[in-house]
């Protein structure tokens, strides 16, 4: 559990707020944001890359709220996207298009040109048709569009296989035995200028070989690029540093950067890193209430009001989150599954967990920062939570909680 959770006066705090007031104040469930978490995890990087300087582009799919965009652009942040969307967002936080790398394989024609008209840092081309579309699109705009390959270095991240991105079998990037082709190709287009190259091997990495992999293998591919005369300004190394939501180990944040460092070497590009989950997925919580405690022949269950569409990393992922009470309570511990109200067998967000638990009583799932709010839907016509940013003692709302309103807002009944 991130420091900036934790427990004083017998009570769960986030910083120095007591949850069973944010509860209170919000109702539940409700997302809980550390500012000092996310800024300590942002200085983590920055402190440990210095030597280099990077630009740190924070992965905006991991968790999109504005006021965590702003606070970040606020530090110095660079910016990940993979929508014309999530674009828009960054420059609504006040976050520097200038700044901004565009990665996704399915980039549509109206987004190239959104993108191309704030004047983005660069697209990672993940196809040849990609490139094609890019240069078109740049020339009827009179325009060189900037770009790198991202490429699929064929190095396993050892993660789950939905976020395993680096393989040959994933859809992501182009194949390493095809990039030299494609960047000797995409220099001679007119409405291209090649920035840089990327690679991106998965998420929730927890080891330093995967990195130093695919590391070696882009420079390896720089090198031959160089000598063939086409020249690079950066290497963009990713994402994907895991956090520990279940006592997982972690390479230190400065080996991980000297390991990078040292590979680098004297070459002069500017390194880009891409860090979504390692700067916000510790810094979060979602606050949920005990609805019942049901014992079964089988199985007991913690049934809260929180579930499967509020949180999907465990049914998706089978994914593991910490489970707290926010005010621990004496006696039998109740052997459960933490589950919410959805009508799916599948809607659970903690298995055989040991809980002293009661009715009314409230818990913390914890390590709800990243991926979480943002894969959140409407399933069973269920209002989203609302999200708070607490700074110090005090609380900031930062999205406010759907209500049934909004969800038919742009619905019509037909006739």
């Amino acid at each position: 559990m991130n420091p900036a959770f934790s427990l004083r006066n017998g009570a769960l705090h986030a910083e120095a707020v007591d949850l069973r007031m944010i509860a209170e104040r919000f109702s539940t469930p409700t997302y809980v944001y550390s500012r000092q978490a996310i800024t300590s995890n942002f200085h983590a990087y920055r402190d440990a890359f210095s030597r280099i300087q990077p630009l740190i582009c924070y992965a905006v799919k991991a968790n999109s709220n504005l006021a965590i965009l702003a606070l970040l652009a606020s530090e110095g942040a660079g910016f990940d996207i993979v929508s014309g969307g999530e674009l828009l967002r960054v420059i609504a936080a006040g976050g520097d298009p200038g700044r901004v790398i565009f990665s996704g394989v399915g980039k549509r024609e109206e987004e190239i040109e959104l993108a191309l008209s704030h004047g983005i840092l660069c697209f990672n081309v993940e196809s040849e048709p990609e490139l094609d579309r890019i240069n078109t699109i740049a020339l009827r705009r009179r325009q060189r569009a900037p770009i790198t390959f991202r490429i699929n270095p064929d190095v396993d991240p050892k993660t789950h296989p939905y976020i395993s991105t680096g393989l040959k079998s994933n859809k992501f990037g182009v194949a390493w035995h095809d990039a030299e082709r494609l960047y000797r190709r995409a220099a001679a287009m007119p409405g291209i200028q090649v920035r840089g190259i990327e690679c991106h091997i998965g998420s929730q990495i927890t080891e330093l070989a995967p990195f130093a992999d695919a590391m070696a293998r882009l420079l390896d591919l720089v090198d031959r690029l160089e000598a063939a005369g086409i020249s690079l300004e950066h290497i963009d190394v990713g994402g994907g540093r895991g956090i520990s939501y279940n006592g997982e180990s972690l390479v230190p944040m400065s080996e991980f950067a000297d390991a990078l460092i040292a590979q680098l070497g004297s070459r002069p590009y500017r390194l880009l890193l891409e860090p979504g989950r390692s700067i916000v997925g510790d810094a979060g919580l979602l606050l949920t209430r005990v609805e019942y405690v049901k014992r079964g022949e089988t199985k007991n269950f913690a049934i809260v009001d929180a579930a499967m569409n509020d949180l999907i990393r465990p049914t998706l992922y089978g994914a593991h989150h910490g489970v707290l009470p926010v005010v621990p309570r004496e006696g039998e511990a109740l052997d459960c599954d933490v589950v919410g109200p959805v009508c799916e067998s599948g809607d659970w967000l903690a298995r055989e967990r040991s809980l002293v638990v009661a009715e009314g009583d409230l818990l913390a799932i914890l390590d709800a920062g990243a991926y979480a709010m943002t894969m959140a839907s409407n399933y069973n016509t269920r209002t989203r939570p609302a999200e708070v940013l607490v700074d110090g003692d005090s609380v900031h709302l930062i999205r406010e909680r759907e209500r049934f309103e909004d969800l038919i807002a742009h619905e019509r009944v037909a006739g």
